[in-house]
C-alpha cells in the first residue's frame, strides 16, 4: 500500500487570530495520522483544490518554505525505511520525523505575541511596553515578523542596526532593542523554535551598544545653554522645565515628578519614595525649582506637575501616561539638542547624569551624590540620611 503525505487546512477549526491551521496528513494502509505545521492561515488565501497556499497570501513564501521542508523530511524518510524493507504505520514514521528533536514551526511575531501577552498576565506592564515599542520597530524595519528564526543572523541584525543608526536612535536604545530580541531568541531556543547552533549573537556582540554614563553626561554651560533655550510651543517649554526639575532636584526621574503632590514639600525639603526603589529621597528645595513648581501648580489637580491628573488612577493608566509623556518630551528634547550642537542625544536622563557629574568636579563627595540620587542600598541610604546634615547637602546642590 503507498503512503501519502499531503498539506491540508483545516477549516473546521478557528483559531484566536481568526486563521485554521495547517495540517500534514500521512496516510498508510488506509490509516491517517494528522501532524500541526506550527502554523495557520486565512481560509480566503488556501487554494484548497490544489491544497497551497493562492498567490494573494500575505505569508506564502515563508508558508511555502515550512510546507517544503516538512515534505522533503517525511519523503526521505520514507525512501530510507523503504531501502532498508522496514515496515513503518502511519503513526511510527510520524514518531521518526516529528519525535524528539522536532522543531515547533514557531515564527518570530508568534513568539513576540505570546511573551507580551505573558507579561501582560504578570501585570509587567513597564516591561511589556518596552517589548512592543521594539516588537513595532522590527515589523517597521521588516514590514512583516512572519519569519523563521533562522532567518535572523548576522547579516540580518547589521541591517537592522544600520537601519535603526538612519533614523539617529541613540546608541542605548539601540541597545535595548538588540537586548530585547535576544531574551526572544533565547527563549526561541528554549521552545524549539530555532537550533542552537543558529544563535547569532555569538558573533554579532549587544555589548558593543552601550553608551558610557559618562558619555551622557554634560558641562554645565550646555546644560544652562539648554534650560534657557527659547521654546517654540507650550509643549517644549515642558520639556525644557522637566530637564530643568531634574537637573535642580537632584536628578529626580520622570515617574517620580509624576508623582509628586503637595504632600512632598514639607519645610522646604523636596521628600519623596523612589517608585523604582522604594528608597527614601530628602533634599533641599532649591529657588529654581520651586519657580518651576509655581508655574505649573493648580487648584484642580493634585499634582504638581501636568503629568497625572484625577484621571488616571490605575497602575496601568499611569505607566501608560509616563511612557507617552516621556517619549514626547524625549522628542522635544531631541531637536533642542539638535539646535544647540549638543554632540549627544538629548533626553531626561541627560539632565540626571549630567547633575550628578557637575557635582562631582565641584568638588562634592561620591557619598553625598549617591544620597542626592537614591543611588545606595537601602542600609547605606539610611546611614547618609542620617549621617549627612542639610548644610552638606544644600552646599552640595548649590553647585549646579
Amino acid at each position: 500500500m503507498s503512503t501519502t503525505v499531503n498539506v491540508v487546512c483545516y477549516k473546521s477549526k478557528v483559531l484566536s487570530n481568526n486563521e485554521s491551521p495547517l495540517m500534514l496528513r500521512v496516510t498508510k494502509d488506509r490509516k491517517r495520522k494528522y501532524v500541526s505545521l506550527g502554523i495557520s492561515v486565512n481560509p480566503e488565501h488556501w487554494d484548497f483544490s490544489k491544497n497551497q497556499p493562492k498567490s494573494d497570501c500575505p505569508n506564502r513564501e515563508f508558508i511555502e518554505l515550512m510546507i517544503a521542508e516538512k515534505l522533503k523530511a517525511y519523503n526521505s524518510t520514507i525512501i530510507e525505511l523503504r531501502a532498508t524493507n522496514q515496515d513503518f504505520t502511519s503513526s511510527s514514521l510520524v514518531d521518526k520525523v516529528d519525535g524528539g528533536n522536532s522543531l515547533v514551526r514557531k515564527t518570530v511575531n508568534d513568539l513576540f505575541v505570546e511573551h507580551l501577552q505573558r507579561l501582560e498576565n504578570e501585570k509587567r506592564r513597564g516591561y511589556m511596553l518596552s517589548v512592543r515599542y521594539v516588537y513595532n520597530s522590527l515589523i517597521n524595519f521588516n514590514k512583516h515578523l512572519n519569519i523563521p528564526f533562522a532567518e535572523i543572523d548576522v547579516s540580518w541584525l547589521k541591517r537592522y542596526e544600520s537601519w535603526l543608526r538612519s533614523r539617529e536612535v541613540s546608541q542605548n536604545t539601540i541597545g535595548i532593542h538588540f537586548r530585547t530580541l535576544r531574551v526572544l531568541y533565547n527563549l526561541a531556543i528554549e521552545e524549539k523554535a530555532v537550533k542552537e547552533e543558529l544563535y547569532p549573537f555569538k558573533s554579532f556582540k549587544v555589548s558593543k551598544l552601550h553608551e558610557e554614563t559618562a558619555k551622557r553626561a554634560l558641562s554645565k554651560e550646555n546644560v544652562e545653554r539648554i534650560i534657557s533655550f527659547p521654546p517654540t510651543d507650550d509643549y517644549m517649554r515642558f520639556a525644557i522645565d522637566i530637564f530643568a526639575f531634574t537637573y535642580y532636584s537632584g536628578g529626580i526621574n520622570l515617574t517620580d515628578i509624576a508623582n509628586l503632590t503637595e504632600s512632598n514639600i514639607i519645610a522646604d525639603k523636596l521628600i519623596y519614595k523612589r517608585q523604582k526603589t522604594g528608597k527614601l529621597i530628602k533634599i533641599p528645595l532649591q529657588d529654581k525649582a520651586k519657580q518651576l513648581i509655581e508655574r505649573y501648580r493648580t487648584s484642580d489637580n493634585p499634582y504638581l506637575f501636568p503629568i497625572f491628573s484625577t484621571l488616571h488612577k490605575t497602575e496601568a493608566q499611569k505607566k501608560f501616561r509616563i511612557h507617552k509623556v516621556m517619549a514626547k518630551v524625549n522628542k522635544r528634547l531631541k531637536i533642542i539638542g539638535k539646535e544647540l550642537g549638543i554632540p549627544i542625544t538629548l533626553t531626561t536622563y541627560v539632565a540626571r547624569h549630567s547633575q550628578a557629574t557637575v557635582m562631582k568636579r565641584a568638588g562634592v563627595s561620591t557619598a553625598v551624590i549617591r544620597e542626592i540620587m537614591g543611588h545606595s542600598s537601602e542600609r547605606v541610604t539610611q546611614i547618609y540620611l542620617d549621617s549627612f546634615d542639610n548644610e552638606q547637602v544644600d552646599n552640595a546642590l548649590k553647585s549646579l
